[in-house]
């Protein structure tokens, strides 16, 4: 039985209310070339509940689930182990149906857990301050880019050839309809690029990853330097959160901007989402800082409270006031990374990320002793570049035919470029065992 919470007297008298003859007269503005008469081809008709449920569980038992298998993807999505502890926590019914804090002064408890989450990222990241959290790396990163521009009064943003594709093709599409310029550099396959010669008196920012998408680890010391040396800002970005544990931060290397993806911390993959952004930065930018900011105080009887301190946002202020009209922050996800990281706590997070990096260390010797597998990296957290002697595609759709998700293939993110289809990426995390490692390394020497 179809659930249909109104009846034909029902719509007939809501029409008749605002004065409209028909449901179609509602759609008017829309031209009829992009009406359609028929059912979508190939998508089914309504069914039961049943039915549709039978349906959707034959759909997702396609997928070859990240825990199922050896697991060696990440390009910005990393498999980590998240305690049973931090789902059950963010399913309290206090946590799970609370939402962003219009009315902050009745938001306390959402408001603490932010202030505290701020706390967590501003202490990782090496900076003064950072926002409430924002939707993920990739729009973190675009949004970071207009910061810079509004900070500096220019409008060219310098992009690394080890910033992830997908940040940059964010990064480039905002470009394109806010007015900036955006260059890329080529891609870093092996971590020497020289961005500082790139800067010139219009560059607003430099965007630079790291580590970077090829995995390479850097000191930013000198770029930073370059930056400001002709006023321009320089901007970090970090797609894996947990290597924090155990490198440099941004913050001690110069970077004016730190944006992050926070999804190994509390968050699981989840076939792609949600995510959490994370932004931060100096204290002299923070009024320029999209999102918002939470902040503790007492109250006029001296009791410790929270309150939205700064909120740059449309939603808050007069638009031609905001700083950016990103319009929420991923409130349950950051709830999960402040879990999480509290549950590690510092020595915690610095053992897992050293055991991240020892797991990928013990990864990269036993692939660099295959024939056909050349390792080009000098320096990796968890994550490093493999080149192959065949085609990196091709070889990871034959992997995952024998149940191991084996790498991400270059040419995946980065299309029509020849030289790179034999770059694999490979990562490797705590959750990565030696009998992973072994079949991994079985199976390449079989297919090589």
């Amino acid at each position: 039985m179809r659930y249909l919470p109104l009846t034909g007297n029902d719509r007939r008298g809501m029409l008749a209310r605002i004065g409209v003859g028909s449901v179609d007269a509602l759609f008017e503005d829309v031209p009829k070339s992009a009406w359609r008469s028929q059912p979508i081809e190939g998508l089914p008709s309504h069914a039961g509940e049943l039915d549709v449920e039978r349906r959707m569980k034959a759909l997702a038992a396609k997928n070859l689930p990240a825990g199922s298998v050896p697991f060696f993807v990440g390009a910005g999505a990393y498999r980590h182990h998240v305690p049973a502890a931090v789902d059950h926590l963010i399913q309290r019914g206090e946590f799970l149906t609370s939402y962003t804090p219009y009315q902050p002064e009745v938001s306390q408890g959402t408001l603490q857990y932010l202030f505290e989450f701020q706390t967590q990222v501003a202490l990782l990241t090496g900076m003064d301050v950072a926002n409430a959290s924002m939707y993920d790396g990739s729009t973190a990163c675009g949004e970071a880019v207009m910061m810079a521009n509004r900070v500096t009064r220019r409008s060219r943003a310098i992009l690394s050839g080890g910033l992830h594709p997908h940040y940059a093709e964010v990064t480039r599409t905002q470009a394109r309809w806010t007015n900036f310029t955006a260059v890329d550099a080529s891609a870093d396959i092996d971590g020497n690029e020289d961005l500082a010669a790139l800067i010139d008196g219009e560059t607003s920012c430099v965007v630079v990853q790291n580590p970077s998408v090829f995995g390479h680890v850097r000191d930013l010391s000198s770029l930073a330097e370059a930056c400001h040396a002709k006023g321009a800002l320089l901007i970090v970005v970090v797609t894996e959160i947990m290597s924090l544990g155990l490198l440099s931060p941004p913050g001690e290397m110069g970077a004016d901007i730190v944006v992050a993806e926070g999804q190994s911390i509390g968050n699981a993959l989840n076939f792609g989402g949600p995510y959490v952004g994370l932004f931060a930065t100096r204290e002299k930018y923070m009024r320029q800082m999209p999102g918002r900011l939470c902040g503790e105080t007492v109250d006029a009887d001296g009791r410790r409270g929270w309150v939205l301190t700064l909120s740059t946002r449309e939603q808050h202020i007069r638009r031609e006031k905001a700083t950016s009209n990103i319009c929420t922050n991923s409130g349950l996800c950051a709830l999960a990374f402040t879990i999480h990281l509290s549950l590690l706590g510092e020595a915690g997070l610095a053992r897992l990320a050293q055991l991240n990096h020892a797991t990928a260390v013990t990864l990269a010797d036993r692939l660099a002793k295959i024939p056909g597998i050349t390792v080009i990296n000098d320096s990796f957290f968890n994550e490093f570049t493999v080149r192959l002697s065949k085609g990196a595609a091709g070889i990871v759709e034959e992997l995952a035919t024998r149940k191991i998700l084996g790498g991400v293939p270059v040419s995946r993110l980065i299309a029509g470029k020849p030289a790179l289809d034999n770059l694999l990426l490979v990562a490797a995390t705590e959750t990565t065992t030696q009998g992973h490692i072994d079949a991994l390394a079985a199976a390449f020497e079989d297919i090589l």
